[in-house]
């Protein structure tokens, strides 16, 4: 066992002593906590809640993933709806809408934690995200939530190639960010521009790409893939125009620097949101 196992590990075993809950989205990263968490909430007898945020900035199919995940596991599932686009700041897509989507959601997840007297939250926050532009990640610390992954120093890679070795079916599952992470800051957000980047990346996928992400900029699509992904997305252009412009874009163009996490944060002028205070201390001062 490597030594940032051994410490996830550890420190599960210890907060596990007291019924948790885990903030749960169904991909790899909370997935592989949920798994470990339940594994030592099982030798105290203990119980795990895996709380899910039903909400209109991200797709549908992450829900449905989530239930099918966590009732493979055993856990206990909850799905909390949150109505994000109901608070105005958040509508206009500010530099910093990640803080303040991150604060409303945990808020919320603080109140059903506190409704079954649960003082311990966690989510999946890795090591990676330090090095990217995650304004979130001030709100969870902020909130006093743990996040055990980033804590103990798992990197992205070293948590799928465990999860795989675990079994965990969503091992392999590409991320996904919200949708709002598709329009550039500044630009605001409405009901009708989330389902049609939905759609369109649900119909990219069904031709088998990986990685992908459909960026709007006003009447322009510009559609992120894998590189890999070109030749076959040039070979069905035509499909795939025909399918976009339908919903509504005039323009569709293939990104030719290829898929890569975070692309709207290139241009922007702040750096609000980053954490000042090392993952360690964070979790000293929590416990």
């Amino acid at each position: 066992m490597t030594e940032n196992r051994k410490k996830v590990r550890e420190l599960l075993a210890d907060i596990t002593r007291k019924d948790v809950c885990i903030a749960f989205s169904g991909g790899v990263d909370s997935s592989l906590l949920l798994k470990l968490a339940l594994a030592e909430a099982k030798r105290h007898d203990t119980t795990v809640y895996a709380v899910t945020f039903d909400t209109q900035l991200h797709p549908s199919c992450d829900i449905q993933i989530a239930r099918a995940v966590a009732g493979e596991m055993g856990a206990r599932h909850q799905v909390i709806e949150v109505d994000e686009l109901a608070n105005p700041a958040i509508l206009k897509n500010p530099v910093d809408r990640c803080y303040l989507c991150k604060k409303e959601l945990f808020a919320r997840l603080l109140e059903f934690a506190d409704s079954k007297n649960i003082r311990t939250v966690l989510e999946g926050t890795n090591r990676d995200d330090d090095f990217q532009y995650r304004p979130g990640i001030r709100a969870v610390e902020e909130l006093g939530v743990l996040s055990p992954l980033r804590v103990c120093g798992l990197s992205k890679r070293e948590i799928r190639t465990w999860a795989k070795e675990l079994g965990i079916a969503v091992a392999d599952r590409p991320s996904t960010p919200c949708m709002a992470t598709r329009l550039p800051y500044g630009t605001v957000i409405t009901a009708e521009i989330l389902k049609r980047i939905e759609s369109g990346e649900e119909f990219l996928k069904t031709f088998g790409f990986q990685n992908v992400r459909l960026r709007v900029h006003g009447d322009i699509a510009r559609v992120e893939l894998d590189r890999g992904a070109f030749i076959e997305a040039v070979d069905r252009s035509e499909e795939i125009l025909t399918e976009l412009k339908k919903l509504g874009f005039t323009y569709v163009t293939l990104d030719l620097e290829g898929f890569r996490s975070g692309s709207m944060d290139k241009n922007r002028n702040s750096s609000d949101g980053a954490s000042s205070c090392p993952p360690s201390e964070l979790l000293r001062k929590k416990l």
